[in-house]
């Protein structure tokens, strides 16, 4: 179900939109104080909307380790919800897990307590509730009556009144005056990550990795800053890619509310609808992709090799199958084989579902598409040499991704990035002994963070005399097959969502001489 929340670009504040229980039209300026419901908690209803109970469930969810846009489609189809009713839920739920830090600091004002000492699941309910004062346009009396209501279905009766006495001091306050009664005085990191919902050793990475990767100077960085912070915020479009050979961008536009891709040659922006409902898409012709990693792939896809490297083409860390769809297919117009590896046997299997109808395809045409379960680190051992392609879509803290997977920014530490370090390195040092001398590796990652990127590639290369470091950002074309802007100095490249409208993808070209 693709997202419909909208904010302002500008960041600082999310905008409302209408509910279907008491919305009410936009006025103009800010909001006054809100008037407050003059229904008792005891009046008020005992059940939960369907709405917002699956919003609920899935916030539930996300706190136990899940992820909530996997999460979603089975929530929405327990809960019977479709069309606006999803659409709401989802914007409910999406929106309150990006805005939980912000409405954590007012919910912890309003009652008077910090939110650690309020029990988790009314924690919950009242950070949709705040999402629903401040973030949607929904009225006083339906947000506070259906958050309380909600509140005794999963908490009991008496939970009621405590959920009653915090939303009503919500409700005091517009959304304006709440940011300059939590948001820290001084301006600086402490008040960027309030104002914009992220923790602040990301808001700092984030800030590094601007200036690391050449986006910001010293003095354009805090506008680049608050623009990318913003945009973390700002619910990316549904997009769809059509795997070369086995749909095109023709077929997808006819079949879904959509429009071509501005970047990716194979790629439509979903404009409403359930990506499930495209025929391609659920024949596994088409997928959805961020037109990062549609650009990745075919990056790698179009690079040069050496006269004498083998037709084979290798995914290294292939897992959920995304980027190996494209890339296969583009094998297969080469004339060359896929190999895609995944460590964990679930996902190995979650692969082979999603290559089935390029496996089809391939055999169809003489050529070879499989799905090996093994370890990535292990490969350059066992075939040194074997592949004239590889690609190294790393593990990382998807921090570049936060549009799509708002959890991470609350899931992830600092400690995360030093942990994944010595397996990132060594995934680049496994794909450069696969490759053939003459072939190419590329080393992405769906995170900016300078230690995850810059820093990998330049500590492997150290060990590494006999490969060379190849200029990616002709290989970035759009639509048109004109060059992509914004892609940095060179000779890595850096995709951002405040300049692309894409995840934040890091992507290296290293040839092995």
């Amino acid at each position: 179900m693709a997202e419909r929340e909208h904010h302002d670009r500008s960041g600082s504040r999310p905008q409302r939109r209408d509910d279907r229980a008491g919305g009410r039209p936009a006025s103009g300026g800010g909001r006054g104080p809100r008037a407050r419901s003059a229904t008792a908690p005891s009046q008020r209803t005992r059940r939960a909307e369907p709405t917002r109970f699956a919003a609920y469930t899935l916030l539930r969810s996300v706190a136990e380790g899940g992820y909530a846009n996997l999460e979603l489609p089975d929530i929405l189809r327990r809960h019977h919800l479709a069309g606006r009713d999803a659409a709401f839920a989802t914007e409910l739920a999406f929106g309150t897990i990006r805005w939980q830090g912000f409405y954590d600091a007012v919910i912890a004002e309003a009652a008077g307590r910090p939110t650690e000492r309020i029990d988790p699941q009314v924690l919950d309910v009242l950070r949709l509730g705040a999402h629903q004062l401040m973030g949607m346009r929904v009225s006083t009396h339906a947000a506070a009556d259906q958050t309380v209501g909600l509140s005794k279905v999963v908490a009991g009766a008496g939970a009621g009144s405590f959920v009653n006495a915090v939303m009503r001091r919500m409700s005091e306050r517009t959304l304006e005056q709440w940011q300059e009664a939590v948001v820290p005085e001084g301006g600086g990191g402490d008040a960027l990550a309030v104002r914009h919902s992220h923790p602040q050793w990301v808001v700092s990475a984030l800030r590094a990795a601007l200036l690391g990767h050449g986006r910001a100077t010293a003095e354009t960085i805090d506008a680049e800053l608050e623009g990318l912070l913003a945009a973390d915020n700002d619910p990316p479009r549904v997009h769809l890619v059509a795997r070369p050979g086995l749909s095109d961008v023709d077929e997808l536009l006819s079949s879904a509310e959509a429009r071509k891709s501005t970047l990716s040659p194979h790629g439509v922006v979903l404009e409403s609808g359930d990506p499930g409902a495209v025929a391609a898409v659920r024949q596994g012709r088409a997928s959805v992709q961020d037109e990062g990693s549609q650009l990745v792939a075919l990056a790698l896809a179009a690079a040069e090799v050496g006269p004498d490297v083998p037709d084979r083409w290798l995914d290294l860390c292939a897992g959920p199958g995304g980027k190996a769809g494209v890339l296969g297919a583009m094998a297969v117009q080469h004339g060359a084989d896929l190999t895609a590896v995944e460590v964990t046997p679930h996902r190995a299997d979650l692969v082979r579902t999603t290559l089935a109808a390029l496996t089809r395809h391939a055999e169809s045409v003489g050529q070879r598409v499989e799905v090996r379960t093994a370890d990535g680190r292990d490969v350059g051992g066992e075939e040194p040499g074997g592949y004239g392609k590889v690609l190294v879509d790393a593990p990382c803290t998807g921090l570049g991704a936060l549009r799509r997977r708002p959890e991470a920014r609350w899931r992830r530490q600092p400690s995360d990035v030093a942990e994944l370090a010595p397996l990132q390195r060594a995934l680049l040092t496994s794909a450069l002994a696969a490759v053939a001398p003459g072939g190419v590796v590329a080393y992405a990652t769906c995170s900016p963070h300078v230690a995850e990127t810059r820093f990998v590639v330049s500590d492997v290369l150290k060990k590494h005399p006999d490969v060379e470091v190849v200029d990616a950002r002709p290989l970035f074309t759009d639509a048109s097959g004109a060059p992509v802007d914004g892609l940095g100095d060179g000779p890595y490249v850096q995709l951002w969502p405040h300049v692309h409208g894409t995840d934040a993808m890091f992507f290296a070209l290293l040839r092995r001489r």
